[in-house]
């Protein structure tokens, strides 16, 4: 049996995926932080409000890619728009982050 699913309801429902992750928001003077609990020393993801960009971990956007059969670029639109929303503005650029890059999610 095949379902039908519009582009809205989706994102209703990853929106609703990514505040059953229950992160944790960490709020520093021009950066705030997605973390999974409050001993964590990086995030998942970062938002800058200096250059306006939301840096996301590359393996949130492979879980939402995967779990949702959606594809990456289309989940980091997502995940930012979500970082938007929960901060009330509007998120200029979005970046994802490796392993090799994970100093960008590293609190300071």
């Amino acid at each position: 049996m095949k379902y039908l699913i519009t582009e809205s309801q989706l994102n209703k429902v990853i929106f609703k995926y990514l505040d059953n992750q229950d992160f944790i928001q960490v709020n520093y003077t021009y950066e705030t932080y997605f973390v999974n609990s409050r001993s964590d020393r990086q995030g998942v993801i970062r938002y800058d409000s200096r250059d306006e960009r939301c840096y996301i971990d590359l393996n949130l956007i492979d879980e939402i890619s995967s779990f949702f059969s959606v594809g990456s670029t289309y989940s980091k639109t997502i995940v930012k728009e979500w970082v938007g929303n929960k901060l009330n503005v509007e998120i200029k650029h979005s970046s994802p982050v490796g392993e090799f890059f994970s100093e960008y999610l590293r609190m300071r």
